[in-house]
């Protein structure tokens, strides 16, 4: 009894492991190639269960899906000969899994050679741009070339660069004070250049009020001076007319009125009794 149980143990146990060496899943975010000492055996094993020749035959995994790529931030010189740092990344994908591991084997291979080739590029296409263009207006197109010339570059490893991007660009440490210099520099000689513009401005509005009061008040002592002369001129032929109408009444009236301003208050006057003075007085 204990010898055939013994058996049956050994039995299963080989069964067991037999199985676990024959068989294999290949997930769906996967893709896998069979190896027969070393070498690749038939073509790419996609998702689902598969079998293989049992300790004769291993199975190597790849991922199906995109995979990140992140480079070291490094310097690149502009078409206008401006230096800056470049932190770019990439996303790629295995398409061929065979290929990549003829060529690669691995995926840190794989990442050197993204390294090399992306980041020659990147370097290129940026090389061939002013510092305006990358930072603002044609980062999208350069990063367009960038992405078809690697993905042609790389095809014969079996990658394919989806899409490569600018994380971050910024100066070189050596050059930011300088140019940052640069910058307030030319951000006070506008100041000044304004402040003058706004001086002049307010000089000619100044000199344009002056000149517009001085009209005004010409104008208006002209008009006035005119009014005046116009009064007096109708206070006069007033004047005249009721001298004529009463001549008598009006030398009475102005008797009183000399005899009220002589006789003011402390004043003494010598007049002889037939002076013309005190006709009305008699």
């Amino acid at each position: 009894m204990k010898t055939s149980s013994l058996v049956t143990a050994i039995v299963v146990f080989c069964v067991v492991v037999a199985a676990v060496q024959t068989f294999f899943i290949v997930d769906q975010t996967e893709t896998a190639i069979v190896l027969q000492l070393g070498k690749p055996v038939g073509s790419t094993v996609g998702p689902g269960l598969h079998a293989k020749i049992p300790f004769i035959q291993n199975v190597i995994f790849f991922d199906a899906r995109l995979l990140d790529y992140d480079a070291k931030a490094a310097e690149i010189l502009t078409l206008d000969k401006k230096n800056m740092v470049v932190d770019n990344y990439a996303k790629w994908r295995i398409t061929n899994p065979l290929l990549f591991y003829r060529t690669l084997h691995t995926v840190r291979h794989a990442q050197a050679r993204l390294d090399d080739i992306i980041y020659a590029e990147v370097r290129v296409a940026l090389g061939q741009y002013t510092l305006q263009d990358v930072v603002a207006s044609k980062r999208g197109n350069i990063m367009g070339e960038v992405t078809k010339k690697s993905t042609t570059l790389l095809a014969p490893y079996g990658i394919e660069v989806v899409d490569v991007r600018i994380k971050r660009t910024d100066l070189p440490k050596e050059n930011a004070q300088a140019i940052y210099s640069r910058m307030r520099a030319e951000r006070e000689r506008q100041a000044k250049l304004y402040r003058s513009e706004g001086l002049e401005q307010t000089e000619k509005i100044k000199s344009g009020a002056k000149r517009d009061r001085t009209v005004i008040l010409a104008e208006a002592q002209r008009q006035a001076e005119v009014i005046r002369g116009q009064g007096d001129a109708q206070a006069t032929a007033i004047w005249a007319e009721a001298i004529n109408k009463s001549p008598e009444f009006f030398a009475f009236v102005r008797s009183l009125q000399a005899y009220r301003k002589a006789t003011t208050t402390n004043t003494r006057v010598f007049l002889a009794p037939d002076s013309p003075f005190l006709k009305f007085m008699r």
